[in-house]
């Protein structure tokens, strides 16, 4: 980046930060990575005023940089944010490492300090067309519902796609009395009693008794076009984080309901009120929900 273009986003950076816009916002309109903006907001506070700032970055660049080193205790913090947080990923470490400890760190050079205990792989695949998905531009106007065979017991699970507000209801049958059964305890529970619209895949679980029963629960049944996954992309993210951080990939027997629904229970009040979410500008969903005024 020009030296002059440089030092006039650093300044402009200062003042968008003094009026209150949000850092991510600032990043964005600037153009420039978070990791540079914080490292510029930081560098102006510990210099005492932007003025002092760019001294010392212009006299940095004139000479060799010399290359930062991660101190050993930020790495062990670094690797128990992610052992006490389900495994996340680099970009919520980052989150929790700004916000309990006050030290930012890019997201690659956190994943490259993972790689040095953990055997990392990439999860992200190739992107692939994706088909419309129901849209949400407020709380409980689309629930998205389905359900997870976890052997002698059934999870059904909903969530808000706007929130991503969740329930769990656990089952020892996969039938259409248990998928009302859900609605009965989750939409009371959890959803306020109504959505706009509540989405599930064709399976019997959501016919015959469902179906006589969700128009009390919403104004509209939408059955998600079938070999269109996408479609219930919000619910399936869920259920794979479900799996990963809550149940694994056993199978439960029956005996195991008391056992598995208080594990469940606790998953579910770190899930809405610990978990910082990706998609909510690493917000949690209640937080989500008081911001929304509901």
């Amino acid at each position: 980046m020009d030296i002059v273009l440089s030092i006039t986003k650093i300044v402009l950076a200062s003042e968008l930060d003094e009026a209150g816009l949000r850092r991510f916002h600032i990043a964005t309109r600037l153009g420039i990575g978070r990791a540079t903006l914080y490292r510029w907001l930081d560098g102006i506070k510990k210099a005492g005023s932007v003025e002092g700032y760019i001294n010392q970055y212009l006299k940095a660049k004139k000479g060799p940089r010399a290359k930062r080193k991660v101190d050993g205790l930020v790495k062990n913090w670094i690797w128990d944010i992610r052992a006490n947080n389900k495994d996340c990923c680099g970009q919520k470490i980052q989150y929790y490492l700004e916000k309990d400890k006050g030290i930012h760190l890019a997201v690659p050079t956190i994943y490259k300090i993972l790689s040095e205990k953990y055997a990392l792989k990439s999860k992200w695949k190739k992107n692939k067309p994706r088909g419309p998905v129901p849209k949400a531009s407020k709380p409980r106007e689309v629930l998205q519902v389905d359900s997870v065979d976890l052997g002698e017991i059934f999870a059904f699970n909903g969530i808000d796609i706007f929130t991503k507000e969740v329930d769990v209801v656990l089952r020892p049958s996969l039938t259409a009395h248990d998928g009302y059964l859900f609605l009965e305890i989750a939409m009371r529970r959890r959803f306020n009693g109504w959505v706009k619209m509540i989405q599930t895949d064709g399976g019997p679980e959501f016919k015959d008794e469902f179906r006589l029963n969700v128009l009390k629960f919403t104004q509209r049944h939408r059955v998600a076009r079938a070999y269109k996954k996408n479609e219930q992309a919000y619910i399936e993210s869920f259920n794979r984080s479900f799996r990963k951080e809550c149940v694994g990939w056993g199978k439960y027997k029956v005996r195991d309901l008391p056992i598995l629904a208080k594990e469940v229970k606790d998953y579910l009040d770190y899930y809405h009120t610990k978990r910082a979410h990706l998609g909510l500008e690493m917000k949690t969903p209640f937080e989500k929900r008081r911001l929304s005024h509901i």
